[in-house]
């Protein structure tokens, strides 16, 4: 979840828009991908347990 904004990465949709397929676990992520909501940066995101 992005601390910033809120927004939740689910691994099983991905981010197709900013090139994550759908399917990529949250650790294959870029470290350079961005928050598609606020620009936060994958730093700036902490697991929550849904």
């Amino acid at each position: 979840m992005c601390l910033i904004c809120g927004w939740i990465y689910d691994e099983a949709a991905g981010d197709p828009e900013h090139g994550i397929p759908p399917g990529t676990p949250w650790a294959e992520v870029p470290m350079n991908w961005t928050c598609p909501e606020c620009g936060a940066r994958k730093e700036d995101f902490e697991m929550v347990q849904i």
